[in-house]
């Protein structure tokens, strides 16, 4: 069976509970309503929530040889994703955060770095990894072994293939823009949050960003502005921006991967530009409606249903 999608880069085991007003002092307990479960990270989250938009996909990336890597393989396999190049590693935890959401949405974390540290592309996958016509890279900050040039020869090697290249991150900070440099002219579409944007580029303002990684080989910007909605540059002088979407936020944990599994989703059905843009917002606004990454999203139809009912904010 072919595959819509590849989904490269960071799975890990989030574990979540709502909502946490303060850790208790000393042995104490405090009682909260919610904890669930969930696969995330910059891979993991956005394959589930392209799965659950009804895209055929492929996981590519690594767990370790724990309890939370039964986990993490189990709930892709239920969901229908192809798990066949998931690397199960010796000796290494599966990648796992615990995240304290507090009832503002807000949710501080607290990170095991594990198997994606690990976890490389060998030539010799590289025909069954780049099969598909959209190849997602998810999760570069965290991804130690992979990070700068091994990602490059592979978004170059997906280029060379003429697939889609969609590309996003984690954990960005001043020394970022040393691992993306080599990366970003092969990127298609590069989907970072605004605030990421900022912080590697040191720009002052979105349009600035925008030029700043269109100068280096970026073909399209796709920006996430939380509450202030979105926006897409392109290397040809295009710029749009579009509303977000009123909605009661719970917990905006997933958030950016909703969006980029909304957009890889809607590149999928060829919709055009401002229905892409706004698909994608629908898919993030849904997930921020409920506790985990894979939260609020059901179906495509569903999140079609709520893109054209729902309202902006003004």
């Amino acid at each position: 069976m072919s595959h819509d999608a590849a989904v490269i880069g960071l799975y890990i085991l989030d574990v979540l509970g709502r909502p946490v007003d303060a850790i208790p002092e000393g042995g104490n307990v405090e009682f909260i309503d919610e904890i669930r479960l969930t696969v995330a990270g910059t891979a993991g989250g956005t394959v589930i929530d392209l799965a659950k938009l009804g895209l055929n996909c492929l996981a590519v990336g690594a767990v370790g040889d724990d309890e939370k890597a039964d986990f993490v393989l189990s709930t892709l396999g239920r969901f229908k994703v192809d798990t066949s190049l998931m690397q199960r590693l010796e000796g290494v935890p599966t990648s796992a955060t615990i995240l304290n959401v507090r009832r503002n949405g807000d949710r501080p974390a607290l990170h095991q770095r594990g198997a994606s540290d690990h976890f490389d592309v060998p030539a010799d996958m590289l025909d069954a990894v780049l099969a598909p016509s959209i190849i997602h890279l998810g999760g570069t900050g965290l991804l130690a072994k992979l990070d700068g040039e091994p990602s490059a020869r592979l978004l170059a090697e997906a280029k060379k293939r003429g697939r889609t290249v969609t590309f996003d991150l984690l954990g960005a900070n001043e020394n970022t823009i040393d691992l993306l440099l080599p990366l970003l002219p092969h990127v298609d579409y590069f989907m970072p949050s605004i605030e990421e944007a900022r912080l590697i580029s040191g720009a002052g303002d979105i349009q600035e960003a925008g030029r700043f990684f269109l100068d280096r080989g970026v073909k399209q910007c796709v920006f996430t502005l939380g509450g202030d909605g979105v926006c897409f540059m392109d290397h040809k002088g295009e710029f749009v921006r579009q509303p977000a979407f009123e909605i009661s936020v719970v917990d905006t944990t997933g958030c950016g991967d909703a969006f980029d599994a909304g957009f890889i989703t809607a590149l999928h059905h060829k919709m055009d530009l401002k229905t892409a843009l706004n698909f994608a917002q629908a898919s993030a606004a849904l997930v921020a409606t409920g506790l985990g990454s894979d939260a609020g999203i059901k179906s495509f139809e569903d999140t079609v249903n709520f893109m054209n009912s729902a309202k902006v904010i003004a």
